[in-house]
């Protein structure tokens, strides 16, 4: 019984196993199709829409280009309508100068008409005239057959008769006027000169001071000369060496004098000196530092100095290196005289006898302060200042008119302008002044300078200074190139050359001095 319970208990599961498979079968299909129905819903939905939208699109589209063609039919209308305004406007324009034309050709006509008449009057008058000449003519060739006859000569004899009378007469008159020309310009040219010349005297009056050979600098107490002189002098020498420039400290309280003839180096060992007792730091790498600076500031001085020369005269459009040279003419002296300073005189001089005499007064002021140019380099160049300033004057551009007035200053070329003459009688006035120049300077200047130009004709001298009034030489040599031997032998060759060449008092000292420094650096 229990088994039989037991199998229809397994059948019943099965069946139901079978049932709950059959519904889920079921349930599936019934799904299926259902998903399927919606999803042929949607896609017929989409078809329709898409059709729509490409419908729209196509309406828009066609919209568009319609509207297109409208603008497009009306910009043709448009333009249609100015290319016919336009085409008019030159039709019109062609019209009035067709009319104008024809105008213009009728008026030529009637002149044409008019000249031509014009040329049968003047034809007709033309034809009488020579008529007339032609009896006129006969006439005279009667009166003049009937005065030979009564004269008893031909025309060419009382010509040449009446010529002779009349030129002897002539040559008298013309002598007595030109004589007595001659002599009224003379004396009113010596008057008309003497103004001319005291007016541009009396107008640029200037002082002269002549220049020395010496400078001093102030010291703020007398222990400072202990420090300038240094340990063992070191200081001092080594100031001495790099300027070239003598430092004389004795008695006198509170003051240093410098001595040298060279006034640039002279001005570059004030202003040193001046530098080192302000910062108080005296060794002679300290010397060297402040040297060096005062040699840059000497040279912007120089520059200075020949701006102001170019404001103070006028004078314009110089060449840059032209200025510079104008500037070291501060620190040439010439017999005494201020190089600088005379250029600027001459200019003022010549530019008012150049007023007074109504000819170019810039030409003359540019050419008067130039004139001397070629002092600037002349112990560099060798030839007379005349000849180095007109070489000068041509490398820079000048004009010719102001290289002959340079040239022609002392007579060594015939000027060939009246500013070249007025330039040549300001110098001449400017140097003439009382008191203006020293003869004795200029030749203890040019002793001075060929001093050192013997020491640095010699291989391997690097620098040279004449110190003591030029009563020594101290030359450096190049260490590499003078052994301690052959410093030696050099001192006595420069000895034996100056003895050859040169005039002098008493006796010069050479002294040859040979340094090698070695400079390292702790890192």
């Amino acid at each position: 019984m229990s088994k039989l319970k037991k199998e229809r208990g397994g059948v019943i599961i099965i069946e139901l196993v079978v049932a709950v498979l059959v519904g889920l079968a079921a349930g599936a299909g019934a799904g299926y199709v259902m998903r399927k129905s919606t999803a042929e819903k949607q896609i017929g939905s989409a078809e329709e829409e898409a059709k729509r939208i490409i419908k729209a699109a196509e309406d828009r589209g066609e919209a568009a280009k319609k509207e297109k063609l409208l603008e497009a039919k009306e910009d043709v209308h448009r333009l249609r309508q100015e290319l016919d305004k336009e085409t008019k406007d030159r039709r019109n324009d062609l019209q009035r100068q067709e009319r104008r034309l024809v105008s213009k050709e009728e008026n030529l006509d009637r002149k044409l008409e008019s000249l031509e008449k014009k040329e049968e009057v003047l034809s007709a008058k033309e034809a009488k005239l020579d008529k007339s000449q032609a009896a006129i003519h006969e006439m005279h060739e009667k009166q003049k057959t009937e005065l030979e006859r009564i004269s008893g000569l031909t025309t060419e004899e009382a010509k040449t008769m009446l010529m002779a009378e009349v030129e002897d007469e002539l040559k008298h008159e013309k002598a007595m006027m030109i004589k007595e020309y001659e002599q009224q310009t003379k004396d009113e040219a010596e008057k008309k000169a003497r103004n001319i010349i005291s007016m541009a005297i009396q107008r640029c009056a200037a002082d002269h001071v002549a220049e020395t050979t010496v400078s001093v600098v102030a010291l703020p107490n007398d222990e400072m000369k202990g420090r300038i002189i240094g340990r063992e002098g070191r200081n001092i020498r080594a100031l001495e060496t790099m300027t070239g420039i003598e430092l004389i400290i004795d008695d006198t309280p509170e003051a240093v004098i410098l001595s040298g003839f060279d006034p640039v180096r002279r001005e570059i060992a004030r202003i040193a000196l001046e530098k080192l007792i302000t910062d108080g730091r005296i060794h002679p790498a300290r010397i060297e530092e402040m040297v060096d600076k005062a040699r840059r500031e000497v040279d912007q001085r120089i520059k200075e100095a020949g701006e102001q020369a170019t404001f103070d005269t006028g004078v314009h459009g110089l060449h840059p290196e032209m200025i510079k040279l104008l500037g070291r003419l501060r620190y040439r002296t010439s017999y005494g005289q201020n190089v600088l300073n005379h250029s600027v005189e001459v200019s003022h001089l010549a530019g008012v006898m150049a007023a007074e005499l109504g000819v170019d007064v810039m030409m003359a002021k540019r050419a008067g302060l130039l004139h001397d140019i070629g002092k600037a380099v002349d112990h560099e160049v060798e030839g007379p200042h005349v000849t180095i300033g007109a070489d000068l004057a041509k490398k820079y551009r000048e004009n010719k008119e102001i290289i002959n007035a340079i040239a022609a200053h002392h007579g060594d070329e015939e000027p060939l302008t009246v500013e070249a003459v007025l330039v040549a009688a300001a110098d001449a006035v400017s140097a003439a002044r009382p008191g203006a120049r020293r003869e004795s300077l200029e030749s203890y200047m040019k002793r001075l300078t060929r001093l050192e130009e013997i020491a640095e004709s010699f291989t391997g001298v690097e620098r040279c200074f004449a110190i003591q009034a030029g009563r020594e030489i101290r030359v450096m040599v190049k260490p590499d190139k003078v052994d301690d031997v052959a410093a030696v032998g050099l001192a006595h060759d420069i000895v034996k050359k100056i003895e050859a060449e040169l005039e002098y008092p008493g006796q010069i000292k050479a002294t040859v001095i040979r340094e090698t420094r070695v400079v390292d650096y702790a890192k």
